[in-house]
């Protein structure tokens, strides 16, 4: 998919070192929301992830890519497929996706976000996958402002609660 000065195009192993600096930069982002929920990886554990990601080719999941028009990956989106439930729970099974976009900040309000979604719910439906999650912070008030103008709505709430924090039996 091309958009003025942006080609967005599926990753490949000649990616890695590019979506490495997006993840590490997105995880310094998220360590700064949040430094109790978030870390920031090993720069070797990340390569490996992508490269094991994006060998061969039957791939369960996507990985896109948006190259600035000076052909520098600006961002990038991962589709993520989950898992159907199984029999034995009550959820209905859809086929259905996580997404996850980094954006650089440098590249921001310039439509790279918006392409990577589009191009990932291409992929996605391509696919089969009939359904797509993001996962936001939510102190990441930039990222729900971008995902709800994007037609995503919130979808139930999760609660969670530190085990070593439960008093005592009632």
């Amino acid at each position: 998919m091309q958009k003025a000065g942006l080609t967005v195009r599926p990753a490949s192993v000649a990616d890695v070192p590019s979506l490495v600096e997006l993840r590490l930069a997105n995880a310094e982002a998220h360590v700064a929301l949040d430094p109790e929920t978030y870390r920031v990886p090993q720069r070797e554990a990340v390569a490996r992830h992508f490269a094991a990601m994006l060998a061969g080719e039957a791939r369960r999941d996507g990985v896109l890519v948006a190259d600035a028009h000076d052909g520098r990956v600006v961002g990038m989106i991962e589709v993520l497929r989950q898992s159907d439930p199984p029999e034995h729970q009550i959820l209905r099974p859809e086929p259905s996706a996580q997404v996850h976009t980094v954006v650089l900040p440098d590249a921001r309000g310039r439509g790279v976000g918006s392409a990577l979604l589009a191009a990932a719910q291409r992929w996605a439906n391509d696919r089969g996958i009939a359904y797509l999650s993001a996962g936001i912070h939510h102190r990441n008030i930039d990222a729900v402002r971008f995902y709800r103008r994007h037609g995503y709505t919130d979808a139930g709430v999760s609660l969670g609660r530190r085990v070593d924090q439960v008093g005592g039996a009632d």
